[in-house]
Order: structure tokens, then C-alpha cells, then sequence
């Protein structure tokens, strides 16, 4: 397993012998398939911000994410979901160059 990326609160890692994804939440560690990173992506950017410093839109600023068809729940503060969007940013860009590039090596 590959160190990709790391954020405040978060770690990506690749493996390419099991061809996945694992992210450590802190609480417990979630295989991904690249299928489940990539709704994953989608429902983390989907997550409006804005509605966290609005009293009544969401007035105790959490988010309840379900990943891997609800096998996992998480339930998230503003300041970790703003990090985990940091993580998917910065991992998924990390592996599009590792794929453009394929003599170029990613080492923490």
C-alpha cells in the first residue's frame, strides 16, 4: 500500500497489488474501488458549505455521508468535510499525473 496524499485529518493510499483505494478516516480505514472513490467525489463535492454558516440551513453544521452502498456512515463537521474535499483534490490530481506520466513515481 502507497502513501498518495495526506490531509489534516485524513491519509490516501493506493494499492496496486488489490487495484484500491483505502482512505483512513481516523475512526477506521474504507477500501474504495476506483467506481466507489469516484462516488465518493461526487457526493463530497455535491455537499453545499455554504448551508454550514447559515443558522437555519444547517444550523449545527454537520454532514452525514454514507460511502460504499452505506456500508460505512460517517457523520462529519465543516472542518473535516473542507478536509476531505482538500484529500480528494489533491489525491485525484496526484494520480492523474502519476497516469500521464508514467515514469514519474509518487513517494511520501
Amino acid at each position: 500500500m502507497e502513501l498518495i496524499y495526506s490531509s489534516q485529518y485524513y491519509t490516501f493510499f493506493q494499492s496496486d497489488k488489490e487495484r484500491c483505494f483505502y482512505i483512513d478516516m481516523g475512526q477506521k480505514v474504507v477500501r474504495l474501488s476506483f467506481c466507489q472513490l469516484l462516488a465518493l467525489r461526487q457526493s463530497v463535492w455535491t455537499i453545499n458549505i455554504e448551508n454550514h454558516f447559515e443558522g437555519d440551513a444547517n444550523p449545527h453544521g454537520l454532514e452525514i455521508l454514507s460511502l460504499c452502498n452505506k456500508e460505512h456512515l460517517f457523520v462529519l463537521n465543516t472542518l473535516e468535510v473542507l478536509d476531505l474535499k482538500e484529500l480528494l483534490i489533491g489525491s485525484l490530481f496526484i494520480l492523474d499525473i502519476a497516469a500521464q506520466t508514467p515514469t514519474l513515481s509518487v513517494k511520501s
